[in-house]
């Protein structure tokens, strides 16, 4: 029998939940564990012959119907608004944002469980959320967080192959190659070469999943005290859970900085299956490529300025508006600044989305944190008065569908208040959290059985021919 923390505040958000039942496919029961369900691999054993039944019979009574239509506009403009990707583990939604597995982020800060009363999300709930649909408890949590510092061992010929980089070569460069050395230790690929029955490829993908996400934090530290710190390597504390055992390795042991960082990879995890990075990552390993392979093509996409990077540029947007104005800077003087951007040919950084249409509850979610731990800080209070700011400027140009602020809008300002500054590092931090969402969705993947994605392409002559035609 499911145990309820909170009867109560669950029936009231069952009922919430309820009314956005549209929103909602992926998740179709909130439960929070009991003590007795502790053991992640049997619950997704249990979990995928019925969610293969489900897909299975969605396939055949509902194959055929329509989900909309395709546009001259949407295959010129990069897919846009085009539904074409199962993807399991969230869902965003233009107005409302991100849900994970139907949550929102502060339903997630609410139910998930923290390391301490009050306190952010564990990411390794989360994690447990993505894969089985359920709120795990704190033991649950706890004992995830014991199983992902015991699969963490790094192969030294990683490092190697870190090390053969200039210390020069950019943050994501050393990541990625990381990752990739990590992946003689496929489990996947020993399986596939072996043979093995399509119905068990889920095993050995969640095999290198976990094991991918458990060896990222220590990779990621590796390279930041490269590049940053001369080498001075911090050995992990497996008293520490998921995201401050990062925190450490990295240098920062703030216990906010603890928390911000438990924030941030919980946050950035997942945000449905469309962006460059998740989409990436489902398509390279729809060509059974292992999860070492796919992410780390994910990450590749990720380093991009108009993806992960975007985060990097924001607070170096930030602090040459400082150099230029000074930190003491009046509205008029902000407006003129951000003016002088866009009418360069640049954008303002941090502002707009692909798919919302409002301010990004990322961005709200870690402006919270900041009212709460550093609200007199000087570029935090700059980041507040470019929300004022910016949005009616943007707005007035007439070319920006969303003028709000997205996630990177804000978390390059929180990392440099507790001294990760650099900014050149901020996307490695964005690859780790991306991959809790990456892993969990590989992993049902290929437990549902599905197929090598192969859209049908068209060259200009063809559509200018068929447009003409359907004129």
């Amino acid at each position: 029998m499911v145990l309820f923390r909170s009867v109560a505040a669950l029936s009231k958000l069952r009922s919430r939940l309820a009314q956005q039942s549209s929103s909602l496919g992926s998740i179709r029961w909130l439960q929070v564990q009991s003590a007795s369900d502790l053991d992640l691999h049997s619950q997704l054993k249990e979990l995928i012959p019925e969610q293969q039944e489900r897909l299975k019979k969605l396939k055949s009574d509902h194959g055929k119907v329509q989900l909309g239509n395709i546009t001259a506009d949407m295959v010129i403009g990069g897919m846009r608004g085009m539904t074409g990707l199962l993807w399991e583990t969230s869902l965003l939604d233009p107005d409302e944002g991100i849900r994970f597995r139907g949550l929102s982020i502060p339903e997630c800060q609410k139910l998930l469980p923290s390391a301490k009363a009050g306190g952010e999300p564990l990411p390794e709930g989360l994690l447990w959320l993505l894969l089985t649909g359920k709120v795990p408890n704190k033991e649950q949590a706890d004992g995830l967080s014991a199983e992902l510092c015991n699969r963490a061992k790094i192969p030294d010929h990683v490092f190697k192959a870190i090390d053969a980089l200039p210390v020069a070569a950019h943050p994501m460069t050393q990541f990625a190659t990381g990752v990739m050395a990590l992946q003689v230790d496929s489990e996947f690929q020993k399986a596939y070469e072996k043979g093995m029955p399509k119905a068990k490829f889920w095993e050995p993908t969640y095999e290198d999943s976990m094991n991918l996400i458990a060896r990222l934090p220590t990779v990621a530290s590796y390279v930041y005290r490269r590049i940053y710190k001369d080498g001075g390597i911090i050995p992990p504390d497996n008293s520490l859970d998921y995201a401050a055992n990062f925190s450490h390795m990295l240098g920062f042991d703030d216990p906010k900085m603890l928390e911000l960082m438990r924030l941030y990879v919980t946050i950035h995890s997942d945000h449905e299956g469309g962006n460059v990075s998740a989409h990436t990552a489902h398509l390279v390993g729809s060509a059974l490529s292992d999860p070492y392979l796919s992410f780390a093509a994910a990450l590749n996409g990720l380093a991009g300025p108009l993806h992960g990077l975007a985060n990097q540029e924001v607070l170096l947007w930030i602090e040459s508006l400082v150099k230029e104005v000074g930190e003491d800077i009046t509205t008029d003087q902000l407006k003129d600044y951000v003016w002088k951007t866009l009418k360069s040919g640049k954008v303002v950084p941090g502002y707009g989305h692909g798919v919302l249409r409002k301010t990004d509850p990322r961005y709200t979610c870690q402006r919270e944190f900041a009212l709460k731990h550093l609200p007199d800080d000087p570029l935090f209070k700059l980041v507040s008065k470019l929300y004022e700011v910016v949005p009616p400027i943007l707005t007035e140009l007439g070319k920006v569908k969303n003028p709000w602020p997205n996630v990177d809008a804000h978390s390059g300002v929180l990392l440099k208040y507790f001294g990760l500054s650099e900014a050149r590092y901020f996307t490695v931090l964005f690859g780790v959290s991306r991959s809790i969402g990456i892993g969990s969705q590989l992993i049902w993947d290929r437990a549902l059985g599905l197929p090598l994605e192969r859209p049908k392409s068209v060259t200009m002559d063809w559509l200018e021919s068929y447009c003409k035609k359907a004129a």
